[in-house]
């Protein structure tokens, strides 16, 4: 939502700045510019990315439209499900899980928290670690290592068409560049028409440069940053998940488990003491 508004303010300002100033909208209309500069991006980056990639950023820009998803709901309703896995270990032990864990859909548990629960990426990273914990080969170190790495893979994973996104964005510029160049060289070859006719072939030349710094850095890097944010958001939930479940294998209680994924949140998302201990009651009761 925001991203989308933020474009409609840059274009605003521009064209309406343009107009203000006394400047012809009509002339900013280049098809043949647009196909140039745009036709050239797309062939770029299709040629330098892997269709994993091309999915993968796709994906993200969808993603980005929609807005983030890591909000103090999602985080009470992860804290809840922790709370509510710990506490039934402590009460009959890791085995009474097995079913949770094998059949996630099906669990109580994870009902209880929908949110989650449609996020297969983080239903698999808790029944994994919830395995792990269960087959006891492992021990408390090992397994934070492990989860560690996990996360680290992730992040790598949402960096990769963040980095061709900003790529894209950083050689914008230059193919406007090639647009004017080649709108240039259409001038030259028209020198004998008249300076008014001259003119439009210039202006015409100069939109296609206009056209690619506006595409950099009005509307691609822009949202490189949000993606990018919203990578760390993404890191952030799973790092909650981690030190939760690294906090329960040192023996803390469930309340302090959940406590210290509570600690690791953004001051943004994170809810209070009292908010958290009040939802955490109410799910016990």
């Amino acid at each position: 939502m925001f991203v989308a508004i933020g474009y409609v303010i840059a274009l605003a300002s521009v064209v309406g700045g343009f107009a203000i100033a006394g400047g012809h909208l009509g002339v900013l209309v280049q098809p043949v510019e647009v196909i140039i500069i745009f036709g050239l991006a797309i062939g770029a980056f299709v040629a330098a990315n892997s269709m994993k990639v091309l999915k993968a950023s796709g994906a993200a820009v969808g993603a980005a439209f929609k807005g983030s998803k890591y909000d103090k709901a999602l985080y009470m309703e992860l804290m809840g499900l922790l709370y509510a896995i710990f506490v039934k270990v402590r009460k009959s032990g890791l085995l009474a899980i097995e079913e949770d864990v094998d059949n996630p859909q099906n669990s109580a548990l994870f009902q209880a928290a929908p949110n989650i629960l449609a996020d297969h990426h983080a239903v698999d990273f808790i029944t994994d670690y919830l395995r792990l914990m269960a087959g006891g080969n492992l021990d408390v170190h090992q397994i934070d290592n492990l989860m560690e790495l996990d996360i680290e893979t992730h992040h790598h994973e949402l960096e990769t068409p963040i980095h061709s996104l900003q790529n894209l964005g950083d050689a914008m510029p230059a193919f406007g560049i090639v647009a004017a160049v080649m709108g240039v060289v259409h001038t030259m070859q028209s020198v004998g028409l008249p300076p008014a006719e001259l003119g439009k072939l210039i202006a015409a030349a100069l939109v296609g440069t206009f056209l690619g710094i506006l595409a950099a850095y009005g509307f691609i890097n822009p949202l490189v940053g949000v993606l990018r944010q919203q990578a760390q958001e993404s890191t952030k939930f799973y790092e909650a998940i981690r030190v939760g479940l690294v906090a329960y294998l040192n023996d803390c209680a469930p309340p302090t488990a959940v406590e210290f994924s509570r600690k690791v949140l953004y001051s943004t998302e994170r809810p209070s003491f009292s908010e958290l201990e009040t939802a955490l009651k109410g799910s016990k009761g």
